[in-house]
């Protein structure tokens, strides 16, 4: 029997911080479907050298790939500001592969970046004693997240990653010149300032022997979070009005540089200045409240704070929020605190906004706003984490 529509059948929910730690919500995945990893190789380098945003756009563009590919079968993802992880049935593997090859192209072509593309069948990942289990919930009525739980997504990402097993889950350019179909990447606002002073990028991953112990820490962290920002609806940190539309050269230049891929036109200003354009555009049919369908541009603000992914749970705990100088102050503590109790390991990067990459496709009622904080927040947070991780095994009397 055919699993293709697996992510499809499976029941929404609607509380992120209550499904993060019940286990019985959590479904496996199917033996014959494959986990998916890009990422962009270097990217820290890539980001202290101030291209934070072409490393996001590269990110944002394996998922619009896939996603485009994918046509109508609903597919489970997660962005991670350098990359992103997929879930994927049997009969979307390979134009997957192939549209990603094609991602890797722009990216190496007008980026000079490096794209990492891994997969690693779900059968793989059980036989290691591991499990990807999943869950689905609702963020928007355009947008359904997907959650990771069993530490396979984790185990995958190992084996693309690690030096003596990467090229046997590499996928490779097979010479086949396909191109992939961006449409629907947008890149249209400006740097969204924080309404509480600072943007915190966020990863926190609970250490403990067993399931059980790893959701009691997510448990009692979320409880904190919650009572520190009074009430789970704070944590946002985007607010319709510090949404507005850019004309910088610098912020429009890689959503240009996507765009011209599939255009008989290819000179870079004809497309700076077509998205300018195009935010002109925006700022009138938003200002007039234009309805155009059922779509109503006096909404649109509104409707891309609702659809931001600023949090996700993929064998870890991401997220970017808002915080003031106490707010930082007592979750650093609180985090560091629990570190040194070996409950958890975090990393954490502290910029003045965050950055918005957006997927928008009509035709199929489905818009995404992916979220990350300034200067490569994700990133630089993965870059700490893993300080973290060695600093532990240090004094734990463990060599690295």
């Amino acid at each position: 029997m055919s699993t293709e529509n697996f992510y499809r059948d499976l029941p929404s929910l609607e509380q992120f911080c209550s499904l993060m730690t019940t286990a019985d919500k959590f479904v496996s995945v199917p033996d014959d479907w494959s986990v998916v990893i890009t990422d962009v190789v270097g990217s820290t380098k890539a980001i202290e050298a101030g291209h934070y945003k072409d490393v996001n756009v590269i990110g944002a563009c394996s998922i619009i790939a896939v996603l485009n590919s994918a046509d109508y079968i609903e597919i489970p993802f997660v962005f991670g500001g350098d990359g992103a992880s997929f879930l994927l049935p049997p009969s979307l593997l390979p134009r997957a592969k192939q549209v990603l090859i094609a991602t890797q192209k722009l990216a190496r072509e007008q980026f000079n970046l490096e794209l990492r593309i891994g997969a690693v069948p779900v059968v793989s990942v059980k036989a290691a004693q591991s499990d990807i289990k999943i869950a689905k919930v609702r963020i928007s009525d355009k947008y359904y997240q997907a959650m990771f739980t069993g530490g396979g997504l984790t185990y995958a990402e190992q084996l693309i990653k690690h030096p003596t097993t990467s090229e046997t889950y590499a996928v490779k350019d097979t010479g086949i010149d396909i191109e992939a179909d961006f449409s629907g990447l947008i890149c249209p606002w400006q740097d969204i300032p924080s309404q509480e002073g600072k943007i915190v990028s966020l990863i926190v991953k609970a250490t403990g022997n067993n399931a059980m112990e790893d959701r009691a820490v997510y448990q009692e962290f979320s409880d904190y979070l919650i009572k520190l920002y009074q009430g789970e609806i704070n944590l946002h940190p985007v607010i319709p009005e510090n949404l507005a539309f850019t004309f910088r050269d610098r912020a429009l230049y890689p959503a240009a540089k996507v765009d011209k891929i599939s255009s008989f036109f290819k000179w870079d200003l004809w497309h700076l200045w077509k998205l300018k354009l195009l935010n002109i555009w925006r700022i009138i049919l938003v200002k007039l409240q234009v309805e155009l369908g059922d779509k109503n541009f006096g909404e649109v603000k509104h409707q891309v704070v609702t659809d931001t992914d600023y949090r996700k749970f993929d064998d870890l705990l991401r997220m970017v929020i808002s915080a003031d100088s106490e707010q930082i102050e007592q979750l650093t503590s609180y985090l560091e605190k629990h570190y040194i109790e070996g409950k958890l390991v975090y990393g954490l990067h502290i910029s003045d906004r965050a950055l918005m990459t957006c997927f928008v496709s009509e035709g199929k009622g489905r818009h995404i706003g992916f979220l990350d904080g300034g200067d490569g927040g994700y990133t630089l947070a993965a870059k700490a984490m893993k300080e973290r991780i060695k600093f532990g095994f240090k004094l734990a009397g463990f060599s690295n």
